[in-house]
């Protein structure tokens, strides 16, 4: 997936205002986070984000990025 749709990029966006789960699908990895933000790193759109059992805050590239969903 290199970029996201109009609708893809609105869910994502209530996900980060509403701190709703959602599922990033990453080369064969399943990740279930909260997003934090949106921001832009050296001309690439990232996922700022921290996984609710660990704390651990990751950085997904949404270039990289096979499938994102809302979970909750």
């Amino acid at each position: 997936m290199t970029q996201l749709t109009t609708e893809q990029y609105d869910r994502l966006e209530r996900a980060v205002v509403h701190k709703q789960r959602i599922v990033v699908y990453r080369r064969g990895t399943e990740y279930i986070v909260v997003p934090l933000g949106l921001e832009n790193r050296n001309g690439r759109e990232v996922i700022a984000a921290r996984n609710p059992t660990t704390g651990d805050v990751l950085s997904l590239f949404i270039d990289e990025v096979e499938a994102i969903e809302v979970v909750g």
